[in-house]
């Protein structure tokens, strides 16, 4: 204990903050709890006022967008929270640090891709450009579908000489005529005719073919 005395004793003592120094810490303290306070007041008026024109842009029947101005991040972010409250589409436009600026669309009135794409470029949204978008797109669907048109002519197989012909020296021009009536496709059975697929013989007949093979195996068998 003796030896751990002394050597606290040897060390130095930490500096004592004097009566001033404590007061101007406690005062700085007070001042930014204050700022705070009347920060968090001022953003609570904010979205009062933000909720009353949120209110008024609904009751209004001849209102489909309003625009706010220009603000920062965190007026926008309250903007962004009201709009989702009262169920109603909420989009920036503009530069940040410049023009950033939040306009509301009511669900009735949504805005398409092409109307936001306009808007986010920083152009005014008309008839008239509504118009001019959608004749471009019904001219690109039917240049694209007459390119696909196009591909598949040319895709398309069309043989160099008829089959029949090819035959008719072998089996006679006839021969080959009736053949390839008879291979037409067919609907249940494909490219073999119906006539041979059926087994003409009577049950009796059929009886007797099979008692007479198995005859025949008996005695191959033997």
């Amino acid at each position: 204990m003796d030896l751990l005395g002394s050597i606290l004793d040897s060390m130095d003592k930490p500096p004592t903050i004097s009566n001033e120094k404590k007061a101007l810490i406690k005062k700085q303290r007070d001042e930014h709890r204050k700022q705070q306070k009347i920060e968090t007041e001022r953003l609570k008026s904010f979205r009062e006022k933000i909720e009353h024109d949120v209110n008024e842009f609904l009751n209004d029947e001849n209102q489909k967008e309003y625009t706010f101005p220009p603000m920062d991040q965190v007026h926008r972010s309250i903007i962004y929270d009201v709009a989702e409250v009262a169920s109603i589409l909420a989009h920036s436009f503009g530069e940040e640090g410049i023009d950033r600026h939040i306009r509301l669309f009511k669900k009735e009135y949504a805005p398409s891709e092409d109307q936001l794409n306009v808007l986010r470029r920083g152009e005014e949204w008309n008839d008239d450009i509504a118009k001019k978008l959608k004749e471009e797109k019904e001219r690109e669907a039917k240049e694209k579908q007459e390119n696909f048109h196009s591909k598949k002519r040319k895709i398309d197989f069309i043989p160099n000489t008829n089959y029949k012909d090819k035959y008719k020296h072998i089996i006679g021009e006839e021969a080959a005529l009736e053949a390839a009536r008879k291979t037409e496709a067919n609907s249940s059975y494909g490219c073999v005719p119906c006539e041979n697929k059926k087994d003409q013989r009577s049950i009796e007949q059929t009886l007797a073919d099979i008692k007479a093979k198995k005859k025949k195996m008996k005695e191959m068998n033997g």
